[in-house]
C-alpha cells in the first residue's frame, strides 16, 4: 500500500514540471513567444531543480528533516508558483515562476525516492520502476490536460490545464503527509543528527563511493538525452504529422511521454529477474541506438514515425530507476537522501545544459538533432558495462 500511496503522490506532485510545454501553443500567441523560448521555459525548470537539490543535498537536508513533510511543503509551494503562469504576462516573469518551481520539484522528486526506498528495502528497483513510471506520467498530464481542454464539447481557457496541475501537486502533497516515514527512516534521521550537529556542514562524502560514482555516471549520460528529447516530442510528432490540429498534438505528445510509464513498470519487473544494471544497460544501448538511426528511420510512413517515437521515448526512459536503485545500493543509509539528492542535482545540470544548446539547433538541424543527444546515452553505457562495487545489501535486484 505505501508503494502505490508513494507512486500516485509523484505522479501528481511532479505534474508541475512540464505544464508550459503543454500550452506552448497558446503562450505564443498571448505572450508572441518564438518556438525556441520553449527551451527557457523548459530549462527554467531545470535550473531550478539543480539549485533546489543542490541546496538540500549538500546541505545535508535530505537526511535530516522529515521527507513527507517536506515533500508536502514542496508540492504546496510548486502548485502556488505553478498556478501563478497564466498571470506573469510574458516571457521573463514566466521564467521567473518557472525557476521557482523547479526549485520545489527538488522536494518532489528525489524526496520521493527517499521515501520509496524506506517503505520497500528489500524491492528498490521495482518500487523506483514504479516511481519514475509516475514521474513520467506526471510529466505527459499537462499534455492531457490541455488536449482535453481544446475538446469541442469544453473550449476551456489554455489556463485550465496549468490550474489542473496545481490541484493534483496540492494532492499528492496531502497523500505523503498523511502517509509519513516509515520508523526505520526516523531512526536513522535522530542518528545522522547526533553524529553531525551542524545543519549547514557541506557533505560530498558520497562521491568516493566507487559504486556510488559508477551508477550516477551511467545517470548523467542518460540525462544529457531524456529531457531534451521529452522536449523535441511535440516538435517530433508535428514533423511526422504535418497539418495536424492542436487537440492531435497535444493528445499525441501526452501518449509518446506517458508509454514511458508502462515502460518503467516492465523494466521494474524485469530487474527482478535479471538485476537493475542489465536494466539500465539495455535502456541506454537501445535509446543510443535510437539517436543513432533516427535521421534516416523517420523517412518511414507517418504512423511507423510515430511507433518509432513511442519506441524511442519509452527506451529512454526505461532505465531511470535503476541508475537510483544501484545508487541507493551502494550509499550507506546515513547518506541515502544526499545521495539520491545529489545524483539530481548533477544530473538535471547536465539536462540543463542540453537543453539550452541543443534546443536552439532545432530550425536548422531538424531530424539531425538526433546525433547531438546519442553522446549521452553512449557514455553512460560505458560507465554502467564497467563493473560495479558490490552492493550495500546482499540482494542483486
Amino acid at each position: 500500500m505505501p508503494i502505490l500511496v508513494i507512486a500516485l503522490a509523484e505522479w501528481f506532485g511532479t505534474a508541475l514540471w512540464f505544464t508550459p510545454n503543454a500550452v506552448i501553443g497558446a503562450l505564443q500567441t498571448v505572450w508572441s513567444l518564438a518556438p525556441t523560448d520553449l527551451g527557457w521555459l523548459t530549462g527554467a525548470v531545470q535550473v531550478g531543480f539543480l539549485l533546489g537539490t543542490l541546496g538540500i543535498g549538500l546541505s545535508g537536508l535530505a537526511d535530516r528533516l522529515d521527507a513527507s513533510r517536506l515533500f508536502a511543503l514542496a508540492c504546496l509551494i510548486g502548485a502556488v508558483s505553478n498556478a501563478l503562469l497564466p498571470f506573469a504576462g510574458g516571457l521573463w516573469p514566466a521564467v521567473g515562476l518557472r525557476l521557482i518551481t523547479g526549485m520545489t520539484l527538488a522536494g518532489i522528486y528525489p524526496i520521493g525516492m527517499k521515501l520509496m526506498v524506506g517503505w520497500a528495502p528489500g524491492r528498490t528497483g521495482l518500487g523506483l520502476a514504479w516511481l519514475v513510471g509516475m514521474l513520467v506520467l506526471g510529466t505527459a498530464l499537462p499534455h492531457a490536460l490541455q488536449g482535453l481542454s481544446l475538446l469541442d464539447r469544453w473550449q476551456l481557457p489554455w489556463a485550465s490545464a496549468v490550474w489542473g496541475a496545481s490541484l493534483l501537486a496540492l494532492g499528492g502533497g496531502a497523500m505523503l503527509l498523511t502517509l509519513g516515514e516509515p520508523e526505520t527512516m526516523r531512526a536513522t534521521r535522530r542518528d545522522h543528527r547526533g553524529r553531525s550537529p551542524s545543519g549547514t556542514r557541506l557533505d560530498v562524502s558520497v562521491f568516493r563511493i566507487p559504486g556510488y560514482r559508477r551508477a550516477a555516471g551511467g545517470y548523467f549520460g542518460h540525462m544529457w538525452e531524456l529531457y531534451t528529447l521529452w522536449a523535441l516530442l511535440p516538435l517530433l510528432l508535428a514533423h511526422a504529422l504535418p497539418g495536424t490540429d492542436a487537440v492531435t498534438l497535444a493528445l499525441g505528445s501526452f501518449a509518446l511521454i506517458a508509454i514511458g510509464g508502462p515502460a518503467c513498470w516492465l523494466g521494474g519487473w524485469l530487474s527482478q529477474h535479471v538485476g537493475s544494471r542489465a536494466v539500465a544497460a539495455a535502456g541506454l544501448a537501445g535509446s543510443a541506438g535510437c539517436c543513432l538511426l533516427y535521421p534516416w528511420l523517420s523517412q518511414l510512413p507517418a504512423s511507423w514515425h510515430v511507433v518509432l517515437l513511442g519506441v524511442w521515448s519509452a527506451l529512454a526512459i526505461v532505465d531511470s530507476a535503476h541508475f537510483s536503485a544501484l545508487s541507493a545500493r551502494a550509499c550507506p543509509a546515513a547518506l541515502l537522501g544526499t545521495g539520491l539528492t545529489l545524483q539530481n542535482a548533477i544530473g538535471f545540470g547536465i539536462s540543463v545544459l542540453s537543453l539550452i544548446l541543443l534546443m536552439p539547433l532545432w530550425p536548422v538541424s531538424g531530424v539531425w538533432l538526433s546525433w547531438l543527444l546519442l553522446p549521452g546515452p553512449a557514455i553512460g553505457l560505458w560507465l554502467v558495462s564497467r563493473p560495479l562495487s558490490a552492493p550495500r545489501d546482499a540482494s542483486p535486484r
